[in-house]
């Protein structure tokens, strides 16, 4: 407690207050820096009048005590503390303190011209010099060990095996934000988070949406705290984390531009691209829900490596030139495919040397036969009613579910890759040799790489689903991108 006599006091016209009727009060919040001294006669000091008076040496000196975390935030309060939280002399002696814990050096030879600056070489540098070698120092080795741990690569999927734990290492998660006709955002944390085989199914839900038809897009980030030894500190206020935004997507005229894929007796789910479902209560069309099915592949990069207003871009691929083979780039590839809905597993599985005669290049695709429906020996069931479950409920109506695609070419690197809602729908076409057996269904997508071809059964007794056909298409122009060829 602080002890704090009013000026009356001083000219004997108030008694001397006591400990007891006495109580100041310091807040610090990490968005910034409230200081209240309430006194026991209803007097209330000014905080900025209070840190005002308050000499420079004697901050420096309480900030020199503080950890990394604590001055930035302190560094938000206002411009005179943000100065002293530079102090030069400050950050050095946490960067020097960093360095062994994180590395095999020896105490003595730990950045040994940093640790003997002089004062004079100290004040050549300019203000917050070694808060920003700090600070990517941190960053640096954070990404170093979460670079170690996506080396080892599956040998199925061609993903790095270790996604998950890196996720969790790195301490990332995901935001939406919602932006109105008016420029207000509406940022919400992710509230569950649920890994599949090649991918991580995202859901966002509560009470407290803003209204549909005032919101005019979404934009879907990653964040990750600026230190990742601190991954495990939930901090909402974004501070101290780092935004790059994935995808956005616009809401305007939502209902009516998007797909509806599915519903129950309660809500109606409608897909957006890329991998993004949204659920609108059907009394009142307002937001329920908002589910993102996000595919493993350069998932960290994606959501760490770009900026809160520039997606990361991949670096351009480089085909590797074959003037042998005259079928290259036709055959080698590999599908690993899994087929989900909030955590149920419906078909996963993969199929390898795929490949495409030439007479088979027609309108501008490669036609890879994954499953004939002349060959029963290939033909797989779906387990379990499919559908999209929320919550503890399964949707009825239109059965839909998340489909993760992962192409592997003939050196097993990722050549085409999504996830995303897709839905089955009576078949147009009815086929006759199947019709004795049960209803059809198709199943499509479609993107700028290629086309998802997928026909199935519906059979009465058991009730389930088997897929008798699929077939990929992918695009020349991603071929020819990929391998150099000219089809």
């Amino acid at each position: 407690h602080l002890q704090i006599r009013p000026p009356s006091a001083w000219m004997g016209t108030c008694p001397r207050p006591t400990v007891r009727n006495l109580s100041p009060t310091l807040q610090t919040r990490s968005l910034g820096f409230r200081a209240t001294l309430t006194l026991g006669w209803g007097q209330m000091i000014s905080p900025s009048l209070f840190f005002i008076s308050m000499p420079s040496e004697i901050l420096l000196k309480i900030l020199s005590y503080l950890d990394a975390v604590s001055l930035l935030c302190i560094g938000c309060v206002n411009k005179r503390f943000y100065h002293l939280a530079n102090d030069n002399m400050i950050w050095l002696k946490i960067y020097s303190f960093f360095l062994p814990k994180r590395t095999n050096w020896k105490a003595k030879s730990v950045d040994e011209a940093a640790v003997s600056m002089n004062l004079t070489t100290l004040q050549d540098r300019e203000s917050g010099y070694w808060k920003k070698e700090y600070i990517v120092k941190q960053i640096t080795t954070g990404k170093t060990g979460i670079t170690q741990l996506l080396k080892p690569i599956n040998a199925y999927t061609g993903l790095p095996l270790k996604t998950k734990e890196a996720i969790k290492a790195s301490g990332l998660g995901w935001v939406i934000v919602l932006k109105d006709r008016n420029g207000k955002e509406y940022a919400m944390e992710q509230v569950e988070i649920l890994f599949n085989d090649t991918s991580v199914t995202l859901f966002w839900y509560g009470t407290s949406w803003p209204c549909l038809t005032s919101l005019s897009a979404l934009e879907l980030f990653g964040v990750t705290p600026l230190f990742f030894d601190r991954g495990k500190v939930h901090l909402k206020n974004g501070l101290l984390r780092r935004r790059s935004i994935i995808a956005q997507y616009n809401l305007s005229n939502l209902t009516k531009a998007s797909k509806m894929i599915g519903f129950d007796t309660l809500v109606q789910l409608y897909s957006l691209n890329p991998g993004l479902l949204l659920g609108l209560w059907k009394k009142g069309n307002e937001i329920a829900f908002v589910m993102a099915s996000l595919h493993y592949h350069h998932l960290l990069e994606r959501s760490t490596l770009g900026s809160a207003t520039t997606q990361y871009v991949l670096p351009p691929h480089k085909p590797i030139l074959d003037d042998i083979d005259p079928k290259y780039g036709l055959h080698g590839y590999q599908l690993h495919i899994d087929m989900h809905s909030g955590g149920h597993a419906y078909m996963c599985g993969t199929f390898r040397n795929l490949f495409c005669r030439k007479e088979y290049i027609r309108n501008g695709y490669l036609r890879l036969s994954v499953v004939s429906y002349k060959n029963n020996s290939q033909h797989l069931p779906l387990v379990g009613k499919a559908g999209f479950f929320w919550k503890t409920d399964v949707f009825e109506g239109i059965n839909s579910f998340m489909m993760d695609v992962t192409v592997l070419d003939e050196a097993g690197k990722p050549f085409w890759c999504f996830s995303a809602p897709v839905f089955m729908k009576a078949s147009s076409e009815p086929d006759c040799f199947y019709d004795c057996m049960g209803p059809s269904y198709c199943l499509n997508y479609v993107d700028s790489d290629g086309k998802v071809c997928v026909k199935l059964v519906g059979m009465e007794e058991p009730k389930e689903y088997y897929i008798v056909s699929m077939v990929l298409y992918v695009s020349t122009k991603k071929v020819n991108s990929w391998y150099g060829t000219n089809y």
